[in-house]
């Protein structure tokens, strides 16, 4: 029997005998390249994918099909087809090319005004988390200096502060035909700028610069707080536009009251405008988020995929869209839908990855430092009522964050046996997405544990 006869033989029972997509996948443009005397047979796959795969997941099945059809097989080797590798390259890199290109967009910022045009009202995704930043955003955006100014936008790293601060300085250029100026400048070039301004004794410069605009838009303003020069320029900007009836915008990590490095007079100012927090988003708003985010990018993935996704991934929006980047790559390049067990690894990689320096003692501490309460009561026998709760949380973090064994746990939280340490977990993992105030909880100690 022929070479090609043979294996297209076999090819027809394999494709009986494991799915088609599998099939297809792996196996539709393989060929058999060669049978020895002594009875070792070659066969070509497309790629290193397939060639790892088959000889991982199929080679028992190939190697008794072609047995079944020629008793002088006796070992089978894989290998990638030379005419192939070429044309794999560069199918890869079109592939990479394509997913760089819808995904990660080439920075367009307007030098002029430095926002990015793709940050937009329409695709800030609102909810409960963050819907009165967002009103009061809207609000700005129909009564520029007039409504809430300052607007003074405030939380936790990766919640979309900058896309909302960003999108409405888009809506207002857009809205009023670029007849109202609008700057947009992290906090550090504003420093920087102030640096630069007084080595080459160049102030006016910088006065002309910030003090000539409509609408001013700060981000990040917590890294001005100590730096004395920069915050006396910032002060009589914002007095000079405050005065004139043109808009401020600010950005932070936290509330005006409680950066200590802010001066008082600073701190007063932005208390005096418009106050709005983004708090951290419940499992709707993630799954919103995520559907969003993939029909921005042009890709289809399961709702059950995207429900593993939003109730996996809780700490931040830029975290929520960093492993979707990875899970489309990942679909771009096999050209086909993960599998859940995928899923689940890929996003076990990146948490390990951000959890590998953390210990169990900090766990601990973090917790006892949220509650109030001292280590020795955290992981002290007693039944105190009020510390149930962040004990049970104390044992969720350390499976979820740093993958401790039970019986280590109940250890860890009083000598306790490991049927109770399983117990807080899922009591906790079921909770998590029914209580949002839990999953406040559970999120704010987290961040606690990543600064440190």
């Amino acid at each position: 029997m022929e070479l090609n006869q043979l294996w297209q033989s076999a090819l027809a029972e394999l494709e009986i005998q494991i799915s088609r997509p599998n099939f297809l996948t792996w196996l539709k443009n393989s060929q058999l390249i060669k049978k020895d005397e002594d009875g070792r047979a070659v066969i070509g796959l497309a790629n290193s994918f397939a060639k790892e795969w088959v000889e991982n997941k199929y080679h028992k099945i190939v190697f008794e099909v072609l047995r079944s059809l020629d008793e002088t097989i006796k070992k089978i080797e894989y290998t990638v087809l030379v005419e192939q590798k070429e044309a794999f390259k560069e199918s890869l890199n079109k592939k990479a090319e394509s997913f760089r290109q819808s995904s990660l967009p080439e920075l367009k910022i307007d030098p002029e005004s430095g926002l990015h045009p793709k940050h937009s009202l329409d695709s800030f995704v609102v909810g409960s988390s963050n819907e009165l930043a967002y009103a009061a955003a809207l609000a700005v955006v129909k009564n520029v200096g007039k409504k809430y100014n300052p607007l003074f936008v405030y939380g936790g790293t990766g919640l979309g502060k900058t896309h909302l601060i960003q999108a409405a300085g888009n809506e207002i250029k857009n809205r009023y035909k670029n007849k109202i100026k609008v700057k947009y400048v992290p906090s550090e070039k504003f420093v920087n700028d102030v640096v630069w301004a007084i080595r080459n004794k160049r102030m006016e410069d910088i006065k002309n610069k910030y003090r000539n605009i409509d609408v001013l838009i700060i981000d990040d303003i917590q890294f001005i707080g100590g730096k004395e020069r920069s915050e006396e320029e910032f002060f009589h900007t914002f007095n000079v536009l405050h005065e004139n009836n043109k808009q401020i915008i600010i950005s932070s990590d936290r509330p005006p009251a409680a950066i200590p490095t802010l001066e008082e007079r600073l701190r007063s100012r932005f208390e005096g405008g418009m106050i709005a927090d983004i708090t951290y988003p419940d499992y709707e708003m993630r799954f919103a988020i995520i559907k969003t985010k993939l029909q921005e990018k042009n890709v289809a993935l399961s709702d059950e995929i995207c429900e593993l996704i939003a109730n996996k991934v809780q700490r931040n929006i830029r975290e929520l869209e960093g492993i979707l980047n990875k899970i489309i790559f990942y679909q771009e390049v096999k050209n086909i839908e993960p599998t859940l067990k995928v899923i689940e690894e890929i996003i076990n990689n990146i948490v390990q990855q951000s959890s590998k320096n953390i210990t169990s003692n900090q766990i601990v501490k973090a917790v006892a430092d949220f509650y109030e309460i001292t280590v020795n009561d955290l992981i002290d026998r007693s039944r105190k009522k009020g510390v149930v709760e962040p004990r049970q949380i104390t044992a969720f973090l350390l499976r979820d964050l740093i993958n401790m064994s039970y019986p280590d746990i109940g250890e860890k939280i009083g000598k306790r046996d490991h049927t109770t340490a399983i117990y807080a977990y899922e009591k906790i993992s079921q909770e998590i997405n029914k209580n949002q105030k839990l999953n406040q909880k559970i999120i704010l100690i987290k961040e606690s544990i990543y600064k440190n």
